[in-house]
C-alpha cells in the first residue's frame, strides 16, 4: 500500500514536470512565431543593427517606383564616380520616400530590409555570390500617384502643414505632403543643419507625426457620440444659436461670432456651430464618449510602418464645465494627425469600415518578376453602417449649405467638414483644417488638409483639398 502512494505520488510529480516543460515549450514556440511575424523586420530595420550594412556589402540596394512607374528612388554615380541615392523627384517626395541614411524615414525605411534582400535568379544570384559581385536588391512600387503628390505639393505652396489623399475603399496611400520639406539628395551632407532645425523641423514628417487640435473637424467625433446615445431621436434635435452659449460662467463663441439662428443637428453641424456643440457636449455620457474616442484608436498605436504620433483624448468623467464645451466643439486638450483624421474620414466613407492605411503595393527583383504583392487589409468597423450614412450626409450638407460651399456646384460631389483650430495665445489664430471624400455616391478618394497658423478652414485649406480633387478629375 505505501508503495503504491509512492509510485502514485512520483507519477504526479513526473506529471507536473511534464506539463511545466510543455507550457514553458510551447510558450518559446508563440514567441518565435511572435518574433518571426511581428518583431523581425523592426529589429532588422533598426539604425543599430549591423546587418544592414553587411547587406550593402552585398546587395545594390533596389529602387523605389510610383504606381505608374516612374523612379523615386535609386541607385547612381556621382560627379566622383561614388555610388550614392538619388532621388530625382527631389522635395516633392521628401517625406513620402524618405532617405536611406541616419535610420532611414518613409518607404525607405518601411521596405528598407526589401530593399536590401535580392531575389534575382538563383543561379546568376550564386555566380555573383561566388565571384564577389553585388547582386541587384529586389525593388518597391508604392501606391503613390506623381500628378496627385505634385498637385499637393504645390497647394500647400509657402505654408507648413501637410496634406495626404487616400483611397476610400482600400486605404492605399495616393498622395502624402509635408512642409516645411528638404532635399533627401543631400540630407546628409547637410544633416547637422537640418537635424538642428528646430523651428522649421523639416525631417518631421506633420502628416504622420504632426499633432494639431482638430478643431472643428472634431465634430464629426462629438456627432457620432450623440448619435450612438440619440439614435432613436437624434433628428429631434433644435438649438437656437445667438453666436454664443454660456454654462456655469463658461462662455464659448462661435467663430468670428456669427448668429446661425434656429438649426436642427444636422445644420448646427453644417454651420459648424460652436454653440450648438458646446450645447451637445454638456448632454454627453462623458465615460461613453472616452469609449467611443478608444474604438477610434485616439491613445492607440494606429496601424501603419510609417512613423507617426498617437492622437490624445484625454477628458475624464469628472471633466469640469470648460473642458466639455470646448472638447466637444474640438479645442480643449484634443491633438490630432492629419492621417489619424484622414483614417476616420476613409471609415465614414466606407460605411464605417476603417482599412489600413498602406503604400507599398508590389515587391519585384530587379528583372521585374513579381516577388510579393500586398492586398488592402480591413482594420474594423469603427461606427454602424447606419451612423457612417448619417455622417455622409451631414458631411454633404457642409459642402452643400455649409463652410465647404467652395466645393458645391462641380462636375464632381465631395462632403467633407472644415475645422479652425486655435492655438496659443493669440486670440484668433488657427489651424486650417479641412478632411473629405469625393463622388459622394461611391466614394473614390479622401482627402485631408492641415495648414499651420493660417486662419479658417474655409479659406485656406478648402481651396487646397480643391486643387486635388480637381487634378483628379482632370478639371
Amino acid at each position: 500500500m505505501r508503495d503504491n502512494n509512492k509510485r502514485t505520488r512520483k507519477n504526479r510529480e513526473m506529471t507536473i514536470v511534464m506539463y511545466f516543460f510543455t507550457v514553458v515549450f510551447l510558450a518559446m514556440i508563440c514567441y518565435f512565431f511572435y518574433y518571426v511575424q511581428i518583431k523581425a523586420s523592426t529589429e532588422i530595420n533598426s539604425s543599430f543593427n549591423t546587418r544592414q550594412q553587411n547587406l550593402a556589402k552585398k546587395v545594390i540596394r533596389g529602387n523605389i517606383y510610383a504606381a505608374d512607374g516612374t523612379v523615386l528612388a535609386e541607385q547612381a554615380m556621382n560627379s566622383n564616380n561614388e555610388e550614392v541615392r538619388y532621388y530625382p523627384l527631389k522635395e516633392v517626395f521628401a517625406h513620402a520616400v524618405g532617405y536611406d541614411t541616419h535610420g532611414c524615414a518613409g518607404v525607405e525605411h518601411a521596405a528598407n530590409i526589401e530593399l536590401l534582400t535580392s531575389n534575382s535568379p538563383v543561379n546568376e544570384k550564386l555566380q555573383k555570390e561566388m565571384a564577389g559581385v553585388r547582386n541587384y536588391g529586389d525593388n518597391i512600387y508604392t501606391s503613390f500617384d506623381v500628378n496627385l503628390q505634385k498637385t499637393a505639393y504645390e497647394a500647400l505652396g509657402v505654408y507648413k502643414g501637410a496634406i495626404i489623399v487616400m483611397d476610400a475603399k482600400t486605404g492605399k496611400l495616393l498622395a502624402m505632403v509635408s512642409k516645411p520639406d528638404f532635399d533627401p539628395n543631400t540630407v546628409s551632407e547637410n544633416w547637422a543643419e537640418i537635424s538642428a532645425d528646430k523651428e522649421k523641423s523639416p525631417l518631421v514628417n506633420r502628416a504622420t507625426q504632426g499633432l494639431y487640435p482638430p478643431g472643428s473637424t472634431f465634430k464629426i467625433v462629438t456627432l457620432l457620440e450623440y448619435l450612438k446615445e440619440h439614435s432613436d431621436n437624434y433628428a429631434d434635435y433644435k438649438f437656437n444659436c445667438k453666436g454664443s452659449i454660456t454654462f456655469d460662467d463658461v462662455t464659448v463663441e462661435c467663430y468670428h461670432g456669427s448668429v446661425h439662428g434656429s438649426e436642427d443637428l444636422k445644420k448646427s453641424f453644417a454651420n459648424s456651430c460652436n454653440s450648438s456643440f458646446a450645447n451637445i457636449g454638456m448632454q454627453l455620457d462623458l465615460a461613453k464618449y472616452a469609449e467611443t474616442c478608444s474604438n477610434l484608436l485616439f491613445n492607440k498605436e494606429l496601424p501603419t510602418d510609417l512613423y507617426y504620433s498617437k492622437s490624445s483624448f484625454t477628458m475624464e468623467s469628472s471633466a469640469d464645465t470648460e473642458e466639455i464645451m470646448h472638447t466637444a466643439m474640438g479645442q480643449g486638450n484634443t491633438l490630432m494627425s492629419p492621417l489619424h483624421m484622414a483614417m476616420i474620414t476613409q471609415a465614414i466613407a466606407n460605411d464605417g469600415v476603417m482599412m489600413k492605411p498602406y503604400e507599398i503595393l508590389k515587391k519585384t527583383n530587379y528583372l521585374g518578376t513579381v516577388i510579393e504583392s500586398y492586398e488592402p487589409q480591413k482594420i474594423k468597423s469603427i461606427m454602424t453602417e447606419n451612423e457612417a450614412k448619417i455622417e455622409q450626409e451631414f458631411m454633404k450638407e457642409v459642402v452643400n449649405t455649409g463652410t465647404g460651399k467652395k466645393l458645391s456646384k462641380l462636375s464632381y460631389t465631395v462632403a467633407g467638414k472644415t475645422g479652425s483650430a486655435e492655438f496659443g495665445t493669440i486670440k484668433g489664430q488657427s489651424h486650417a483644417w479641412f478632411t473629405g471624400y469625393s463622388n459622394t455616391d461611391d466614394p473614390e478618394m479622401v482627402v485631408t488638409v492641415l495648414v499651420e497658423g493660417a486662419g479658417s478652414g474655409s479659406d485656406y485649406a478648402v481651396p487646397m483639398a480643391k486643387r486635388i480633387f480637381d487634378a483628379y478629375y482632370g478639371e
